[in-house]
C-alpha cells in the first residue's frame, strides 16, 4: 500500500511554509529543529517531491510546494470539520473531550470543580492528561488533545484562550520565621532566604521569577523540587522558603505541616488560569461554556 502523509507532517509543512525558517517553525510547533526537519524529510519522501529549497540563510518553497499549501490546508480543515461534525448533533459538552492539565493546577483545581461539572453536564466524558505546559501544547497542536488547562503568562501563538480565574501567589515559610512579622510579602523581603522552586523549565517557576519589579532578579536556591508537594516538604525541613499558588494552599497542601504563609502586595504576584484550544477548532463555544462552568464552580465558597 502506498504510504500517505500524516496530519502531523502536513501541520509541520504548513508551519515551515508560514515562517520560512526551520528554527521559528519548530518553536511554533513546540518541537526541536531536528525533529521538525526529520518530519519534513519524511513528508518529502512519502510524496516523492522536494517541498523546500534550503540554504544556510533561507528556506524557500519550491513551485510545487507553493501549490500544495492550499491542498494541505484543505485536508486539515476537512478532517477537523469531519471530527467536529460527528459531534455536532449531540448536546453541548456531551461525549468525549481530551483535556491536558498542568501538574500545578490539576491536583488543586480539579477536585474542587469536577463534581459540579459532572452535575451540570452528566454526558461529558472528560479524559485528562497531566503533563507540563510545553508537551501539552505540542499535543494540542498535533491534534492529540482538544484543549489545555494552563497558567498564564505563557508565550503561545495561534491559540484561542478563555481566562477564567486569577490565582495569587503566597510566600510559604516555617512557622515562627521572622517573615511572620509582615502582613504582606514583597519579592525583596524574600531576598535574605533561600528560595526553593520547582525544577527549571516549569512555567510556574518562570512566572514566580517574573513577579518582581521590571529589571529586578529573584534568585532561587541550588536545590529544586519536581512537585509542589515535595517543595513544601523541603520548606518544612528548614531548607528555605518558597512561593506557591494560593490555589494549592486553599486545597490543603500545607495541612499537617509546620508552615505559615503570607500574601504578596504586588499585583504582579499572581498567575491567570485559562483554557486554550486551536483557533481552527469549531468547538470554541463549547470550550468557553466549559470555562464559564469552571469559573462559576471556583466562585462557590469552600466548605470545611
Amino acid at each position: 500500500m502506498q504510504p500517505e502523509p500524516t496530519l502531523r507532517q502536513l501541520r509541520h509543512f504548513l508551519s515551515v511554509a508560514e515562517h520560512r525558517h526551520f528554527s521559528r517553525a519548530a518553536e511554533a510547533c513546540l518541537l526541536t529543529q531536528s525533529s521538525l526537519s526529520a518530519s519534513i524529510k519524511e513528508l518529502e519522501s512519502v510524496l516523492g517531491v522536494t517541498l523546500f529549497e534550503r540554504t544556510k540563510r533561507s528556506v524557500m518553497l519550491t513551485s510545487l510546494g507553493q501549490e500544495l499549501i492550499d491542498l494541505a490546508n484543505q485536508v486539515l480543515v476537512g478532517v477537523e470539520a469531519l471530527t467536529e461534525r460527528a459531534k455536532g448533533d449531540r448536546a453541548p459538552l456531551a461525549g468525549s473531550l481530551r483535556m491536558g492539565v498542568i501538574p500545578t493546577i490539576g491536583p488543586f483545581l480539579l477536585p474542587r470543580v469536577l463534581p459540579g461539572l459532572r452535575d451540570a453536564y452528566p454526558e461529558l466524558q472528560l479524559y485528562l492528561r497531566e503533563e507540563r505546559t510545553e508537551p501539552l501544547l505540542q499535543q494540542l497542536a498535533d491534534g492529540g488533545l482538544d484543549l489545555v488547562l494552563m497558567a498564564l503568562p505563557y508565550n503561545i501563538e495561534r491559540l484561542e484562550m478563555f481566562e477564567f480565574a486569577e490565582d495569587p501567589f503566597v510566600a510559604v515559610f516555617p512557622r515562627g520565621d521572622e517573615l511572620a512579622a509582615f502582613e504582606t510579602m514583597t519579592p525583596a523581603r524574600l531576598g535574605g532566604d533561600v528560595l526553593l522552586a520547582l525544577e527549571g523549565g516549569n512555567c510556574l517557576t518562570d512566572q514566580i521569577l517574573a513577579m518582581g519589579p521590571p529589571g529586578a532578579t529573584i534568585r532561587t536556591g541550588p536545590f529544586h523540587a519536581t512537585s509542589l508537594h515535595t517543595l513544601v516538604q523541603m520548606v518544612d525541613n528548614g531548607l528555605g522558603v518558597t512561593v506557591l499558588p494560593k490555589m494549592a494552599v486553599d486545597a490543603g497542601i500545607l495541612r499537617g505541616l509546620r508552615l505559615d504563609f503570607r500574601p504578596f502586595s504586588s499585583p504582579r504576584a499572581s498567575r491567570r488560569i485559562a483554557l486554550a484550544w486551536r483557533k481552527t477548532s469549531r468547538q470554541g463555544d463549547e470550550f468557553r461554556r466549559l470555562g464559564e462552568c469552571l469559573r462559576d464552580e471556583l466562585a462557590t465558597p469552600l466548605h470545611g
